[in-house]
C-alpha cells in the first residue's frame, strides 16, 4: 500500500491540553464504535511512526497524537514527564472515545502508556508495550546526561543539529543502520515530517529538553515504578532483539523482561525476530507482529 492509499483514512485534529493544543492523527473507520486503539510514539518520534501499523490494521480505528514537545505538538510547554503525557493522552481519549481502549506504546510511549493505565484506569483495557515500558538497564548512580548519551546516542545528538535541506536530512536517515533494509515511502514521510523551520535552517521537531526530561524518567521515575507495582490490566511486552543502531546489544538484554514477567502476573513477553528498536514498528514485518498483539488485546474482555 502506498502512503496515498493509506492516507485515504488519515485525518488530523487538535485537542486542548495544558498550554495549547496536542496535534493528533487518526486512521481507520470514522465510526467511534469501531475497534479503537491509542498509539503512543517514542521519545524523539511522532505519530508518523504508526503508518505501517495502520496498514496492518485496516479495520481498527487508531488514535495517535504527537506527544508534548514533539512533532506538531512541539510548541507545548513543559514540564514534561510520564504523568504529564498521561494527562495529555487522557484528554485525547476523552475527545475521541467513550470507553476504555487498548493502548500501544513504543519505546518511551510504552512508559507513558503504563502511567496512563495507572492514573486513568477507566481509559485503558489492555496494554501492548513495544520494546519499552520496563525500567532501562543502566548502572546505579549514572547521571541523567549519561543515560541520554548511553541509551539514545546519535538520536539525541541529532536534535541539536541543523540541516540545509530536506534531501540532506533524508540522506542522514538513509545512512542510518536501523533502516538499511527497511527504507521506503512511509519512512521517508516520517523523516520529512520530522523537520521544522525553513531551508537552510531546518531542525528536528523534538525539543531537546522534552527528550532529556522524559528519558531521565525511564530508569528512575516514581510514576513508572508505581504503575508497574499496581499493574491491573493485561499487558504484553514485545522485545526487539537488536538496538537503535541495529546492533546486537538490544535495549533489553535476553531474559530481563522475563524476570519482570515473573514478578508481574499481568505481564507477558513476546520476542519479535529479525527487527531492531525502530523497525519493530516502522518496518512491515515488525508492524505485522505488533498488529497481531493488538488483535489479541482487542479480543480480551
Amino acid at each position: 500500500m502506498t502512503p496515498e492509499a493509506s492516507n485515504a483514512t488519515y485525518r488530523t485534529a487538535d485537542v486542548e491540553v495544558r498550554g495549547g493544543k496536542l496535534h493528533t492523527a487518526l486512521w481507520g473507520p470514522e465510526d467511534p464504535g469501531a475497534p479503537t486503539i491509542l498509539a503512543v510514539h517514542g521519545v524523539t518520534a511522532s505519530h508518523k511512526a504508526w503508518h505501517h501499523l495502520a496498514e496492518a490494521l485496516p479495520g481498527v480505528r487508531i488514535i495517535a497524537p504527537d506527544l508534548r514537545g514533539r512533532g506538531r505538538s512541539n510548541g507545548l510547554p513543559g514540564p514534561y514527564g510520564m504523568p504529564t503525557h498521561a494527562q495529555d493522552l487522557a484528554a485525547v481519549l476523552a475527545v475521541f472515545t467513550t470507553g476504555p481502549v487498548v493502548v500501544v506504546g513504543h519505546s518511551m510511549g510504552a512508559f507513558a502508556a503504563l502511567v496512563l493505565a495507572n492514573l486513568f484506569p477507566e481509559r485503558v483495557r489492555a496494554l501492548v508495550l513495544v520494546d519499552g515500558g520496563l525500567p532501562l538497564q543502566v548502572p546505579a548512580g549514572i547521571s541523567d546526561e549519561d543515560v541520554v548519551a548511553a541509551v539514545l546516542g546519535p538520536a539525541a545528538e541529532r536534535l541539536n543539529s541543523t540541516f540545509p535541506s530536506r534531501e540532506v536530512y533524508r540522506q542522514f536517515w538513509r545512512q542510518h543502520p536501523a533502516f538499511s533494509s527497511d527504507w521506503g515511502p512511509f519512512v521517508e514521510e516520517y523523516v520529512d515530517y520530522d523537520l521544522t523551520g525553513e531551508e537552510p535552517e531546518l531542525k528536528p521537531a523534538t525539543r531537546y529538553q522534552a527528550m532529556a526530561e522524559d528519558t531521565a524518567e525511564l530508569h528512575r521515575g516514581a510514576s513508572l515504578l508505581k504503575a508497574l507495582d499496581e499493574l491491573a490490566v493485561d499487558a504484553q511486552v514485545l522485545r526487539a532483539p537488536r538496538g537503535l543502531l541495529n546492533e546486537p546489544a538490544a535495549l533489553y538484554t535476553p531474559g530481563y523482561l522475563d524476570a519482570w514477567a515473573l514478578k508481574l502476573p499481568a505481564l507477558r513477553v513476546r520476542e519479535v525476530p529479525d527487527v531492531n528498536h525502530y523497525t519493530i514498528v516502522m518496518g512491515e514485518a515488525g508492524a505485522r507482529a505488533v498488529a497481531e498483539s493488538v488483535q489479541e488485546a482487542l479480543a480480551i474482555r
